[in-house]
């Protein structure tokens, strides 16, 4: 094998493998900051259907955290989900506004979300995907050792949309799509070394970015 082909394939791993592309689209009516006073709280909820689909936990958590540096209070999503139950749940969560403001109609319901101190609802939809892979790799164990030898990339694709939505006059602020694309290598080289393409990080940051820029607190 030739070792400076491999070592040139590595070089060229390892200078493009850990990026990714960000593109991020929006729409909302205004780009004054939508104001939130203090102890108001904002909780953000991964649709999910029932048995078949899910927005990864975890992207959801960590949208969350981006929020938290400006002061203004997150509602955990499992506490939100469990303070109303059922409906939350994948099968009767709302997915449209005007069944959401038709939930709201009813007096417990709306005891509950006021009680939460909540004045917006963040709805993420999306998930990460690997959509084309290549290469090979082999590894093998012998007396004298053992090893692997090879290269494999594949493409891996975060798509995720958020929706703001004001619990107070039941109407949608704005909306973010953001996507993130890269290529992550495996190259064997005795031991596997993986460069991987952080496409769901640099979604979560850049989505986390823009939704900072729609709320300001009072004090702003």
């Amino acid at each position: 094998m030739n070792w400076y082909r491999w070592a040139g394939i590595a070089t060229t791993a390892l200078l493009c493998g850990c990026s990714a592309t960000t593109t991020i689209d929006e729409l909302r009516p205004t780009l004054t900051p939508t104001e939130i006073a203090p102890g108001e709280r904002i909780v953000i909820l991964g649709r999910r259907d029932a048995g078949h689909y899910e927005t990864d936990r975890d992207f959801v958590d960590c949208v969350g955290n981006k929020l938290k540096g400006l002061g203004i209070g997150i509602l955990p999503e499992q506490e939100f989900i469990d303070a109303i139950y059922p409906w939350f749940e994948p099968r009767t969560a709302p997915k449209s506004l005007g069944r959401l403001t038709r939930l709201l109609e009813d007096p417990f319901v709306k005891e509950k979300v006021d009680t939460k101190d909540l004045h917006y609802l963040v709805w993420l939809d999306g998930r990460t995907e690997t959509e084309g892979s290549g290469g090979s790799m082999s590894c093998a164990i012998s007396p004298a050792g053992g090893g692997c030898f090879g290269f494999a990339q594949w493409d891996k694709v975060s798509v995720y949309e958020a929706i703001v939505w004001d619990l107070t006059d039941l109407t949608e602020k704005g909306r973010i799509r953001v996507d993130s694309s890269g290529t992550s290598y495996l190259i064997g080289v005795v031991a596997p070394i993986p460069l991987l393409s952080p496409v769901k990080n640099d979604a979560c940051k850049g989505l986390g970015k823009q939704l900072r820029s729609y709320f300001a607190t009072e004090d702003d």
